[in-house]
């Protein structure tokens, strides 16, 4: 009786680590298809494409509330060169082209010659749009694609945070306030590109 239950315990216990092997195994399998599936996503360029999106649209979004009701005293100003630097390729390179100059003619002559039909809230795209079609080919390219252009949307995302928890009198206050969880997680957003450049980048 004492051996059928020895072979018993001792059959469980290979069973057992037979299983921990087998999940252990499954965990290893997971790590390095979740690696994989992340490295060809970057390598694809998926993953920067939607964060670019984001980030940009994140940054319209805030450039829109400042010039409706979320009037602040930051320099939101600085969402125009992260609109620049973020923007996606196939935008960007849309409106550096025909498109663009034609947007921007047509913001010139509205300024020039009819600045009383010209809104305000028109100064902030029209700045954009000038940005994108005059910008010489070293900012529009060097800059923008490299590290340099990363670190300097880095910096903007970082001023205007804390620029805005400043003005909200805390970090609760800026997730409790009016309007403040939606200024929030649009500024937290801005993030979400340069870190994942950098990760790719120091990865």
């Amino acid at each position: 009786m004492g051996k059928i239950g020895y072979l018993e315990m001792k059959t469980d216990r290979l069973a057992d680590d037979l299983i921990e092997s087998d999940l252990k195994e499954l965990g290893i399998a997971a790590k390095k298809l979740a690696s994989h599936a992340f490295k060809l996503g970057s390598g694809l360029g998926f993953g920067t494409t939607f964060f670019q999106f984001l980030a940009s649209f994140s940054a319209i979004y805030l450039l829109v509330l400042d010039r409706t009701n979320w009037r602040t005293n930051m320099l939101t100003a600085l969402l125009v060169p992260y609109i620049f630097l973020s923007l996606p390729y196939v935008l960007f390179s849309l409106l550096r082209g025909e498109v663009g100059k034609w947007i921007a003619f047509i913001a010139v002559v509205l300024r020039l010659f009819f600045p009383r039909h010209f809104p305000d809230w028109l100064e902030m795209p029209a700045s954009l749009i000038l940005l994108l079609v005059v910008s010489p080919s070293f900012f529009a390219h060097t800059i923008r694609d490299g590290l340099v252009g990363v670190v300097i949307c880095l910096v903007i995302g970082c001023y205007l945070l804390q620029e805005h928890i400043r003005a909200s009198g805390g970090f609760r206050n800026s997730f409790t306030r009016s309007h403040g969880i939606s200024n929030t997680v649009g500024i937290i957003l801005l993030f979400v590109y340069p870190v994942w450049c950098l990760v790719l980048r120091f990865m």
